[in-house]
């Protein structure tokens, strides 16, 4: 029975990740839950979760209702992942450092593109606050997952 648990827990842990960190957003250290597509990326991209897709559309809905976009989120992780789908020449689970690179790509260009609807010089320097504060949390948080998920 224990084990039954343990493997259960093991399985759902970057579900559970991606809800702990959509609904611990605050102001400064984690806008709109934007921490969460930490695990969104990482579990979607780099590790191929069974199950996860549909998962992380859903809570790209819910970190653009918490930053008051209209589907901005969904709309880059739904391209972002059909890029995916089309490319044969990258592949994201053998980049090193847990493709943090490809992520970093995809964080700059949706967060370029989001200071771009209102450019001021606020806008411009709080996209580049979350962009550094989710650029270091990849790292530690990848390697959470890696090692809770993994036997």
């Amino acid at each position: 029975m224990k084990t039954v648990v343990i493997n259960f827990l093991k399985k759902a842990f970057p579900f559970i990740m991606v809800i702990a960190l959509w609904r611990l957003s605050g102001r400064f250290w984690n806008p709109g839950g934007i921490l969460a597509m930490i695990p969104i990326f990482y579990c979607s991209f780099v590790k191929n979760t069974p199950y996860f897709t549909i998962f992380a559309v859903l809570f790209c809905f819910l970190i653009d209702y918490n930053f008051d976009t209209k589907l901005f989120w969904t709309v880059i992780y739904c391209l972002t992942y059909a890029i995916n789908g089309f490319q044969n020449y990258i592949n994201f689970s053998e980049s090193e450092f847990n493709a943090i690179q490809p992520f970093m790509i995809f964080m700059i260009i949706s967060l370029f593109l989001m200071s771009m609807m209102h450019m001021n010089w606020t806008v411009l320097f709080r996209m580049l606050w979350i962009f550094a504060l989710v650029s270091i949390l990849y790292i530690p948080t990848t390697q959470l997952i890696k090692r809770v998920s993994y036997d």
